[in-house]
């Protein structure tokens, strides 16, 4: 317990010191290409750049006592910041590379007309990434399995993932959702996870549009991270009436296919997929197999008990550019895309919804649409 105490303080000790850092280059930027001398507006920007880092703590604090419009626009344009705020510093840092060149090559850059180009480019940029938000693709993708059922090789199954419905995603965007999962006419429907952001509302009204779902199969659902944050109990009342089937450490059998879902450890705790697979009653190694687990890890585990397909989410493929390359060291390289070893397949969803900023730069949210062979 200890360990994680202190794990979880140096986390929030480095995020603090990158997000201040962050903002520091923000302001040093500015006053530089901008050649700002005054001291009043020096003060100001200061002072904003101070107020701005701890916006987004202070709205998630107000939206856990308060769902109404106010904590609702303040936590969109609290967490957009953020979001704008990694493509600022990106850009400044082109900015002060473009100056380096121009003045190894003996001139002198006009730093105002540049700092005036990125914080034009940011702005539309940052504008593209919250309609890229509001606008999930449909991805197509295809798994060979060993000993596939007949009965599976004209199935089509849809796998959603980081939905993160709560404060800012309501109802609205989930019908959305909902509308683009029925045209693709699916068999089953598979929830990997962080369905809910971990904020109080009225989540069973903004659950009900996953009742209209219609998949002859079900829908099957395994909690990620984020309801923990929320409480697993709130998150399994919010979808009892939608008819969702939850798979807390247990397992389904669809037509020859297990259906394993393993749910998100509690916090402080830990799961040993191979454990929980080997006393899972009625598990078969030998049958094919697919495993809903929220992050994409102990896939060696899984490989291990003949997991045949490993379906998972959390990342969000970094949601906003650059962090792809924070996720991909993370993750070792299984934050996004399909992975196939022998017999073992991983799919990782960028996942349909965000956390934090309302905005997707550098990668599309998704729906995974899922063909067997």
């Amino acid at each position: 317990m200890h360990s994680n105490y202190l794990f979880f303080g140096i986390f929030l000790l480095i995020a603090l010191s990158v997000l201040f850092g962050s903002h520091y280059f923000v302001y040093y930027s500015i006053i530089s290409f901008w050649r700002v001398t005054s001291f009043n507006a020096k003060f100001i920007l200061a002072s904003a750049l101070c107020a701005l880092p701890l916006s987004f703590f202070i709205a998630s604090f107000l939206s856990r006592l308060w769902e109404n419009l106010f904590t609702r626009i303040f936590y969109f344009f609290s967490g957009l910041w953020l979001g704008i705020l990694a493509t600022l510093v990106v850009a400044f840092a082109l900015g002060w590379l473009i100056v380096g060149i121009v003045k190894i090559s003996g001139n002198t850059a006009n730093t105002k007309t540049l700092g005036t180009i990125i914080f034009a480019l940011v702005f539309i940029y940052s504008g593209y990434g919250v309609w890229n938000a509001y606008h999930p693709k449909i991805k197509n993708v295809t798994f060979k399995i060993n000993n596939l059922p007949e009965k599976w090789k004209s199935k089509t199954a849809v796998q959603i993932s980081d939905v993160h419905l709560g404060h800012i995603l309501q109802a609205n965007f989930m019908k959305g959702i909902v509308e683009k999962i029925n045209f693709k006419n699916p068999d089953i429907v598979f929830i990997t996870g962080d369905l809910f952001d971990g904020m109080d509302g009225n989540l069973p009204e903004i659950a009900k549009p996953l009742k209209d779902i219609k998949a002859s199969d079900g829908m099957y659902y395994v909690t990620g991270n984020h309801e923990t944050y929320l409480g697993v109990a709130r998150a399994f009342t919010a979808v009892k009436d939608t008819g969702i089937k939850i798979l807390d450490d247990q397992m389904d059998t669809v037509g020859e296919m297990q259906i394993v879902g393993i749910s998100y450890p509690e916090r402080g705790q830990s799961k040993n997929v191979e454990e929980i697979l080997k006393n899972m009653p009625g598990f078969k190694p030998s049958m094919p197999s697919i495993l809903l687990f929220h992050s994409p890890t102990q896939m060696d585990r899984a490989k291990k008990e003949g997991i045949s397909l490993q379906l998972s989410g959390h990342t969000h493929e970094g949601q906003i550019f650059p962090l792809r390359l924070v996720t991909w060291l993370i993750w070792k390289g299984y934050d996004y895309g399909l992975y196939t070893d022998g017999n073992f397949s991983l799919y990782t969803s960028s996942g349909v919804g965000v956390w934090g900023p309302t905005m997707r730069t550098g990668n599309t949210p998704e729906i995974v649409v899922i063909k067997f062979e």
